[in-house]
């Protein structure tokens, strides 16, 4: 398969999922550009409300193009517990071998991201998912001083706790873990071992990366600048859409300034 084929037959092998909580406006551009990408091809999108019974839900609920399941719970659920729960529930449901993640605030702007990420599952029945470890492309300059500053920070704690002196628990300075916002995962492979995306309190996915690794499967890594030569994502947009920062938080800027761009595209002829 090469970068311009998006055939039905490629197609017909996967599902997309996005879970929505309040954000009406992502939710609608997320679900546009896909339309325009992959529902000519067969693909069936599949959308979990997460109870919001707010202008999203209504919107939702005037699309017959898409797999709406409308989540209602009775008593209030973290929000990672909560997108975890919803991620199952259709899991439990597609019928495709393979099953898209992503999230309301991830803009596909060049559908053959799908054909290329399936590529790799097809290649290597051992692959169990593929994707990003970064939610944002920093550049080269950046993501070498995140790195080395991460590195050092580890280090430091750790030289810290080996002499007796007070330390924060050393945190990891590589990122490994899958970000959900696009990732691929094989849910024959899910489903064969009895395996979930949400399984304890951690974010959905990372123990499930952790069991597929630990039974032999591969996962598969895009890096940030190949991916994001496909997609736009908002780090915390969705968050950021919901109201769960203030409004001078730098991810509240981003989320804007990335909807101004976006609204300003859409109104050129």
């Amino acid at each position: 398969m090469n970068r311009n084929d998006f055939s039905v037959e490629s197609s017909n092998a996967f599902s997309i999922v996005i879970v929505n909580y309040k954000t009406p406006e992502i939710t609608k551009i997320c679900l546009d550009l896909l339309r325009q990408h992959v529902l000519n091809n067969s693909v069936q999108i599949w959308v979990v409300d997460n109870y919001s019974a707010d202008e999203s839900t209504d919107y939702l609920r005037t699309l017959d193009w898409i797999n709406l399941i409308e989540r209602s719970v009775s008593e209030p659920e973290a929000g990672h517990i909560a997108h975890g729960k919803a991620l199952d529930v259709v899991l439990q449901r597609v019928e495709t071998d393979y099953l898209f993640l992503m999230h309301t605030d991830t803009f596909v702007f060049d559908k053959n991201i799908f054909p290329m990420m399936l590529n790799r599952c097809l290649k290597n029945p051992k692959v169990a998912a593929v994707g990003c470890v970064e939610q944002i492309n920093r550049g080269t300059t950046r993501t070498l001083w995140r790195f080395s500053s991460r590195l050092f920070k580890h280090h430091f704690r750790r030289l810290k706790t080996s002499i007796g002196l007070r330390s924060r628990e050393p945190k990891p300075y590589r990122e490994v873990y899958l970000k959900s916002f696009c990732t691929l995962w094989n849910c024959k492979l899910i489903k064969q071992h009895g395996l979930h995306f949400s399984m304890d309190d951690r974010v959905p996915g990372y123990t499930l990366q952790d069991r597929m690794t630990e039974l032999g499967y591969a996962v598969e890594t895009i890096s940030p600048r190949k991916i994001f030569s496909y997609l736009d994502h908002i780090q915390g947009g969705t968050v950021a859409a919901a109201g769960g920062y203030e409004t001078t938080h730098r991810r509240t800027k981003m989320y804007n300034s990335i909807l101004k761009r976006l609204a300003k595209s859409d109104s050129k002829p």
